[in-house]
This record gives structure tokens, C-alpha cells and sequence, in this order.
């Protein structure tokens, strides 16, 4: 499975992120391109404890197989619903928004002594593997969506 904590990996979507355009438009989905940013964004930042948000109480998804399945097996579903708290906040100027992003891809691959990693609302507590996967396929999943 592709993950956040592979160089090669990362910085092809990195180069991904810099190709796109603000003026993108999705595939699916309401979000234009520099809300997508500032979404993930947001998420990368729940991720590191920097955003809280609510955890969803439901026993399925928190179990370790579908944890599994989901990380290496399933695809990420278009027009699945999100946490509010990562579609609340207005983007920056495009390039600030794309610069952020971009570091915080940076710290969730290669994270230092001192990184925590907060629980998924979704998924619970998630390793820091699992993160850079989870990461990983969520941004390349709406990267897709701005044909990115």
C-alpha cells in the first residue's frame, strides 16, 4: 500500500500538489480547489492533534480488519461525508494553502521523537504506519478528483 513514509512516493504527490491549478475543477464532489487544499490540510493537521474533532461512535469501523480493509484493500468512496470540522474553515491565498499542505505532508512522513498522532474520529487510534497510508490515500483521492 502507498504510503506518506515512502520518498519516492511522497514526493511524487507533492508534485502533484504543486501542478494543480486553483482554478481546478472537481470530478465529483461541491468542494473548488482551494477548499480541497484547506480540507486536507485540516485533515493533516487532525491527524497531529492540531484540529480536534468530534469521534463518530461507531464499533465497525474501529476494528482492526476494517482498518485493514479500508487502508489496503478498499477504495476511498466519492461523496463520502466528513467530519464538519474539515470543511468549515476558509482557505488561504492559494499558494499559502499549498505551501502549509505541503509541510504538513512533510511532518506526517517523517515525523520526529516528539510527533503524536491523534485518534481518527472514524477509525480510533491508528499507528503512525497507518497514518501515512490513511494520509496518503486521502490526499491522492481528492487529487484524483481535481485530475491531479
Amino acid at each position: 500500500m502507498s504510503t506518506l513514509a515512502d520518498r519516492a512516493t511522497r514526493d511524487a504527490l507533492i508534485q502533484r500538489v504543486e501542478r494543480l491549478s486553483p482554478d481546478a475543477k472537481g470530478l465529483w464532489g461541491r468542494m473548488s480547489a482551494p477548499q480541497m487544499l484547506a480540507h486536507c490540510t485540516d485533515a493533516l493537521r487532525m491527524g497531529l492533534g492540531d484540529l480536534p474533532v468530534k469521534p463518530k461512535h461507531a464499533a465497525l469501523p474501529r476494528m482492526a480488519i476494517v482498518k485493514w480493509l479500508f487502508l489496503n484493500v478498499l477504495t476511498f468512496p466519492k461523496d463520502a461525508p466528513t467530519a464538519a470540522e474539515l470543511i468549515a474553515r476558509t482557505p488561504d491565498a492559494w499558494d499559502a494553502e499549498r505551501t502549509h499542505l505541503i509541510t504538513l505532508i512533510r511532518k506526517v512522513a517523517t515525523p520526529d521523537a516528539l510527533t503524536t498522532f491523534a485518534d481518527h474520529p472514524l477509525f480510533g487510534p491508528l499507528t503512525r504506519a497507518q497514518w501515512g497510508q490513511l494520509a496518503w490515500k486521502h490526499l491522492d483521492h481528492h487529487l484524483r478528483q481535481f485530475g491531479a
